[in-house]
């Protein structure tokens, strides 16, 4: 005992430089030092070039009023609005047409890789030309095409009067009009009874699970959502009045009146997201599909289960976790994809900012707004789907 303690006392001392603690720290600190540093220098670099060809920097402009109008806004704006205001109409219009293709290309993504793994061969090669089509095209190329389409081949306003689907829906090369229901407070408060729908329809979920974990009985989750999200906002429209009243698209001159209408370039900048990447969520689908070992398969059907309820039941809840990661990648990919909007006169927030430097000359600052709008978007994205994966994960005893 004595000779270890004369040893670890006289046992030399490393010195701090040779720490690989202390040094890994030390080299971390230089890192971002230097990285300070370089950032500090560009920016200062940039404000003494503005500064020197007499150009104003800084975000003042955004209370200016912008003086220029946008087709298509689902919120208020006009000429008189300021740049500010203009900006988030682009931020919005982004936001819809990059919420809406998640979704659209996630259904129908889903239906095309399900349907590549079919036993019928015509459906099979069907999904499979597909998916080589729009995957080896680049997305530019399909949305030329797509809005040369409907800008070039649909018919007019006039000719298509008569030509309606239940006489309210009219597909013309000036957009889709559709009806919308008049302006009555009932509207507002279905929409309410929806949320409180969704979230009780979660709250039951959560209890239906507890309860078949410790009994093992079933409860009907998705008849009871069902029945929530119709029903509840079904009462609240009779005790609001029962409204009825449409407001449906006439033809008026040259155009049609009433209704609502979704332009052009918005129509074929979903369909072209839509399907582009679709194409490529079909493939994960596809491969999360195949990556289930094929005894599990085998052994649902086994017990009886139909085709229909062993992808429903055994493969889908398992491949999830395979098909989840890469589809972060998509989601984020038609969300950034969106700016190739300014590519057939689609308002997205890339083309308000363009136009915005145009006529301010706050190139930086434009810039530096279209980065941190997607870099926030990217992020919401991806922390969200970060959460589902874990939420489905594996989890080891």
């Amino acid at each position: 005992m004595a000779l270890m303690t004369a040893a670890t006392a006289t046992a030399p001392r490393v010195p701090p430089w040779n720490d690989p603690v202390l040094r890994g720290w030390a080299f971390q600190v230089l890192v971002v030092g230097l990285f300070g540093l370089l950032v500090l220098f560009l920016v200062q670099n940039t404000l003494d070039n503005l500064e020197r060809q007499k150009i104003a920097s800084g975000f003042d402009f955004m209370d200016k009023e912008a003086g220029f109008e946008i087709g298509d806004t689902i919120i208020e704006y006009s000429a008189a609005s300021s740049y500010g205001r203009a900006i988030l109409v682009g931020i919005v219009n982004t936001l819809r047409v990059a919420v809406l293709g998640i979704v659209l290309a996630t259904i129908l993504g889903a239906l095309v890789g399900i349907g590549r793994l079919s036993s019928n061969w015509l459906l099979a090669k069907i999904c499979e030309v597909y998916v080589e089509a729009f995957r080896n095209v680049p997305l530019l190329l399909w949305l030329l095409l797509i809005a040369k389409f409907i800008r070039e081949s649909l018919p007019g306003p006039r000719a298509v009067a008569d030509k309606g689907l239940f006489d309210a829906i009219f597909l013309t090369n000036r957009g889709l009009y559709v009806p919308v229901p008049l302006d009555h407070p009932a509207w507002a408060w279905m929409g309410l009874a929806a949320l409180v729908a969704i979230g009780i329809g979660w709250a039951v979920r959560r209890w239906a699970r507890a309860r078949q974990d410790a009994t093992g009985q079933q409860f009907p989750v998705f008849l009871t959502f069902a029945g929530l999200i119709v029903g509840l906002p079904f009462v609240v429209w009779l005790l609001g009045g029962a409204p009825v009243g449409l407001s449906v698209p006439k033809l008026a001159g040259f155009n049609f009146a009433g209704g609502s209408v979704l332009q052009p370039e918005f129509v074929a900048l979903l369909v072209g997201l839509t399907l582009y990447t679709s194409a490529f969520v079909a493939e994960i689908v596809r491969s999360g599909i195949l990556a289930v070992h094929r005894g599990q398969t085998e052994a649902a059907m086994a017990i009886g289960l139909s085709r229909g309820q062993v992808m429903r039941l055994v493969l889908l809840p398992q491949a999830l976790r395979v098909i989840v990661p890469p589809m972060t990648s998509q989601y984020l990919n038609i969300t950034k994809n969106s700016s190739l909007a300014i590519a057939i006169g689609y308002p997205d927030l890339v083309a308000s900012i363009n136009v915005t430097i145009n006529q301010t000359g706050q190139a930086i600052e434009g810039i530096l707004i279209i980065m941190v709008a997607y870099l926030s978007v990217s992020l919401s994205i991806s922390l969200f789907m970060n959460w589902y994966n874990k939420r489905i994960a594996l989890v080891e005893r």
